[in-house]
């Protein structure tokens, strides 16, 4: 098949921040903050930085060299890469689909985002108690014509963007989302340091806690600072793959990964500092997940002066944060489909549009219509598409980007050394690939294990 002449970023800023955009998600707000409160404060947090620098990066690396080395989406970037009769294209197919299955229950969450921000702006958490406050969301999930609409809003939008091509949309959105994000999360940081009794939350959040770390077990925060570390950057079914495929030459990969961590963890960080605090000075215990966005902080706000304005400027903060995954997924999806069927943008857009418009219903018919259907397990519809991607697809996804980089029988070391050395900036040492081969998968595999054995038998 003759292909089209490739798009790419405007400007290397324009990748980063698209780049981070992916990475940055929910997850940095809801969970990042509560699981190193819970698991010594500051001493959580080097060990997850020094897991972000041993797995994040290298595993960063690797997917946007297969990406810039080949210039294509990841099943046409493996065929380009691989060695003659060699197979590895067939995990391109998983990785696509993995990237559908995740929008399948993200675009439901992303549309809780909007709902919220709108139902800020608009004043319906105006004067209202704590009990209707958790009510609200409760009233959200029963309500599948509300849902559909907000999840909707989120998937025709997103879309939308894509059709304006890479430059021209995603590239340009997400600039103004990434620096709104950035600008809004300083404000409200800014803002719930100086409540009252801030200093306890930031004390809880960042604090080192030896007494914690011995109560929870050294091994089970080191656990929990790798399973963040890894899971933050959603690497494993090519989410950031398809970014290098439109990157220039002029810098070398590891570098752009530090800043794409850097920025990503700057968020998660940062979360803290607006939840701790304003939890504290409210005398509300922090939870973990939807409670913690949907029911504690939005009674935090309804108690706040002027707390109308800080729902909706947070709200707005995380549909950004939702928003940009959003469209960056989609733009794996959308560029999968140009490259593998030589399709133009505008079909891609309009097909894949409709096939995730529909495949994301199930998920948001799980929390009423269909909230009997459990899929694995006893979990709900999105819980068990999560679990498939967390903890099935990303780290077994992983461990063949790994291997494809690494082994002889697929890219290999020396093409993967020179993709991701080309350019100007920090390099990767070669005096790394013995860690890369020998270390690095056995801490994938780790994760995978503990993931499955605490998804069934609990932590």
């Amino acid at each position: 098949m003759e292909q089209k002449p490739r798009e790419s970023f405007g400007s290397r800023l324009g990748f980063i921040l698209v780049s981070a955009g992916c990475a940055i998600g929910i997850g940095n707000v809801w969970k990042f903050p509560y699981v190193a409160g819970q698991n010594g404060g500051a001493i959580f947090v080097l060990f997850y930085l020094a897991f972000l620098v041993i797995m994040g990066i290298p595993l960063l690396t690797m997917e946007l060299s297969i990406g810039r080395g080949s210039g294509r989406t990841i099943v046409e970037g493996y065929k380009l890469l691989e060695k003659k009769n060699s197979k590895w294209h067939l995990h391109g197919w998983v990785c696509i689909a993995g990237c559908c299955l995740l929008m399948m229950y993200y675009t439901t969450v992303a549309g809780w985002m909007v709902a919220y921000a709108w139902k800020f702006i608009t004043g319906s958490f105006d004067n209202v108690g704590k009990e209707a406050v958790a009510a609200k969301f409760s009233d959200l999930l029963a309500n599948p014509a509300e849902m559909l609409i907000f999840m909707g809003i989120t998937v025709v939008a997103g879309f939308i963007v894509l059709s304006f091509g890479v430059k021209k949309g995603l590239e340009r959105v997400n600039k103004v989302m990434m620096i709104g994000l950035l600008g809004l999360i300083l404000v409200l940081a800014v803002k719930s340091l100086t409540l009252k009794n801030a200093g306890d939350g930031v004390m809880f959040y960042l604090r080192p806690d030896i007494n914690n770390v011995r109560q929870t077990g050294l091994i089970k925060v080191i656990v929990a600072a790798m399973n963040q570390a890894f899971f933050t950057l959603s690497l494993g079914i090519a989410s950031i793959e398809v970014f290098g495929s439109y990157m220039s030459k002029e810098y070398a990969i590891t570098g752009e990964a530090i800043r794409i961590c850097v920025l990503d963890t700057m968020v998660a960080i940062m979360s803290g500092l607006i939840i701790f605090p304003a939890c504290f000075s409210f005398g509300i215990e922090p939870s973990e997940g939807p409670s913690l966005i949907f029911i504690t902080l939005p009674c935090i706000f309804t108690d706040m002066p002027g707390g109308r304005l800080w729902g909706a400027l947070f709200f707005i903060f995380m549909t950004f944060a939702s928003f940009s995954t959003v469209i960056a997924v989609f733009e794996n999806i959308v560029g999968s489909a140009i490259d593998n069927f030589g399709w133009s943008r505008k079909k891609s857009v309009l097909i894949n549009g409709i096939i995730m418009l529909i495949g994301s219903i199930p998920c948001v018919l799980g929390y009423n219509v269909l909230k009997n259907v459990h899929i694995i397990g006893n979990r709900d519809i999105l819980d068990s598409e999560d679990f498939i991607v967390s903890s099935i697809l990303l780290p077994a996804g992983a461990l063949v980007f790994l291997f494809f980089c690494l082994s002889k029988h697929g890219w290999g070391v020396e093409n993967y050394l020179k993709e991701v050395n080309t350019g100007k900036g920090i390099k990767m040492s070669p005096k790394l690939i013995g860690f890369f081969k020998f270390v690095l998968p056995v801490l994938i595999i780790l994760l995978f294990v503990s993931g499955i054995v605490n998804a069934f038998l609990g932590k």
